[in-house]
């Protein structure tokens, strides 16, 4: 009788929780996140805590409980952007981290390795090294001398090879070896855990093949970094020997002493700037006792009017003739506008034409 009581009190208990479940997932729908965490977390740690229940509830059912509200509080932690508080929440809501429903588990960390993959490394090495293969799956340690070592984990100490291997293929491919880019830190601890053989030799098999991959793209983009080095240091010495080229000056005024790094840079900027001062030299002319100092600029200045003067007096004829046309264009349009002004019909006799005189009623 106490027996169904026992079940019934049960089945009453379970009810309640999956109505809590329940709602913390009308919270996620509902984008009501904050809530949302709240009422997972919660019933996670009313399910910890309830080892009665657990002793008298079905195992299958409390892991179905245990999956439901872990996803609905990841979710609702990566909703509220607090991603790197995840697997911290995880571990503070469940007994072990082996007690983590397995789903639940690999979405949180891939959560966080995308976003913030700090922490994530040690965490799911902690999981992984809880696992022993034996006869062809995986048994938490401890658990097979009968020892009962995650509490609230309602007897779920075995866990399948491909399960556990999912997990093994997010440590190793994709934080080790996408994320971190420690490859050989991954091929060595695939070497040495506890994997089937052929899943062993697949996973170092890919290994190998990313480290490879790696390996080419480092050593193209070193050749191409190379290549553009060498471009550069080509294009400079070719600017150098351009500049090399120019006219020589103060050759024998400063010559060049074995390290005079300093004099060679003078030396060089002297044979750029040459070119530029041609046009401020002097011409010195000595014409009897007096001496006359002209300088280039003068004389191309003076070459300059020579020219304008030449072109003015070569086109003097055609400008004189564009004037004359003006002039009478101008003389024609003001006659026109003359005659136009004066052009109406005058009577020359209105003005001696007397008014007449009206009539006066007395005459006849």
């Amino acid at each position: 009788m106490g027996m169904e009581v026992e079940v019934g009190g049960s089945s009453e208990s379970d009810s309640k929780i999956w109505e809590q479940i329940e709602r913390s997932e009308s919270y996620l729908v509902c984008s009501m996140f904050e809530e949302a965490a709240s009422s997972a977390s919660s019933v996670l740690n009313q399910l910890r805590d309830d080892r009665q229940a657990i002793a008298t509830r079905d195992d299958i059912q409390f892991y179905d409980m245990l999956e439901s509200t872990g996803m609905v509080l990841v979710q609702a932690l990566n909703e509220l952007g607090r991603v790197s508080e995840i697997l911290n929440e995880l571990k503070q809501s469940f007994s072990s981290v082996a007690a983590i429903p397995l789903q639940v588990l690999l979405t949180g960390a891939c959560f966080q390795i995308s976003q913030s993959p700090s922490g994530v490394r040690k965490f799911l090495e902690e999981f992984l090294s809880k696992w022993r293969l034996v006869d062809e799956r995986y048994v938490l340690a401890g658990a097979e001398a009968g020892v009962d070592y995650v509490e609230g984990c309602g007897g779920h100490f075995c866990l399948g090879v491909d399960k556990y291997l999912d997990v093994v293929e997010v440590y190793v491919m994709k934080l080790l070896g996408a994320t971190l880019n420690d490859i050989d830190f991954a091929i060595s601890w695939v070497e040495k855990a506890d994997l089937p053989e052929d899943r062993r030799q697949e996973l170092l098999r890919r290994l190998h093949s990313l480290h490879s991959m790696k390996a080419t793209t480092l050593s193209r983009g070193s050749a191409a970094l190379l290549a553009d080095n060498k471009q550069a240091h080509s294009s400079n010495l070719k600017q150098q020997s351009t500049f090399e080229g120019s006219p020589k000056v103060l050759d024998d005024n400063y010559p060049l002493n074995g390290g005079k790094t300093g004099k060679q840079a003078v030396l060089k900027l002297s044979k750029r700037v040459t070119p530029c001062l041609w046009w401020f030299r002097t011409i010195n002319l000595k014409l009897g006792n007096a001496q006359v100092a002209i300088s280039n600029g003068k004389i191309a200045l003076g070459c300059l009017i020579l020219l304008i003067y030449w072109i003015f007096r070569r086109r003097q004829t055609t400008l004189k003739g564009i004037v004359q046309r003006q002039a009478l264009n101008i003389k024609k349009a003001m006659v026109d506008l003359w005659q136009l002004a004066f052009s109406y019909q005058v009577n020359p006799l209105a003005a001696v034409q007397s008014s007449p005189v009206p009539l006066r009623g007395g005459q006849r």
